[in-house]
């Protein structure tokens, strides 16, 4: 199997990024959370010489969706998003969904916490986690469709990843654009919390 490579791109003035991944083989790519500059994230297409297959997205609020539809009139490339949040997917997303790229494999993780159909996309030892885990922070569980109990139950699996698992947020909130899991292990308030009482107090001020 291929070693998938991911490109990650600022995509507004919101602090969210997009990221591109793509097989260095076969040159097929994926668009993943476009965010508000699709044309930031087409631009490295051509770059790279890729050919976008697919569009994934991590969960279904605006400042990540927004670009969806000009990279499906630009690229053709299929949605794969998790039904819930994004209706009508090309390809609909749930736990242990597989997406074949070029010559790797894109694993699925249903997260819910931060939206109902919010997903890890799981890149070798590589994730994109969208909203729900950020470098030192995690996802918002005070919005509408929120849900703390079922994000603490989300956090707590990738908490299980191996350390040295990169993780690759939604938004450029914390103090390095990336980090690992065992960073986040040792440093987020978050991942540290006890027990779900003492997560919920932390997120939600309760």
């Amino acid at each position: 199997m291929s070693i998938l490579q991911i490109v990650q791109i600022p995509a507004s003035e919101m602090d969210n990024f997009a990221y591109l991944v793509y097989c260095p083989e076969t040159r097929q790519g994926a668009a993943i959370d476009p965010s508000m500059r699709p044309e930031l994230l087409l631009k490295k297409v051509v770059k790279f010489g890729l050919k976008l297959e697919l569009l994934l997205n991590t969960h279904g609020h605006q400042d990540h969706i927004a670009g969806n539809t000009l990279i499906i009139e630009r690229a053709g490339a299929k949605l794969a998003a998790h039904p819930i949040d994004v209706p009508n997917p090309d390809i609909s997303l749930t736990e242990g969904s597989t997406l074949e790229l070029g010559n790797g494999i894109i694993e699925v993780m249903h997260t819910p916490g931060h939206t109902p159909g919010s997903v890890v996309f799981n890149i070798g030892k590589q994730i994109i986690t969208g909203d729900t885990l950020f470098v030192s922070r995690c996802g918002r569980a005070d919005l509408p469709g929120s849900d703390a109990t079922a994000l603490y139950e989300s956090l707590q699996r990738l908490k299980t990843l191996p350390e040295e698992t990169l993780i690759y947020p939604g938004h450029d909130y914390g103090p390095t654009k990336t980090s690992t899991i065992g960073w986040e292990l040792k440093n987020n308030d978050f991942l540290k919390c006890p027990n779900l009482r003492s997560f919920i107090k932390l997120r939600l001020g309760t």
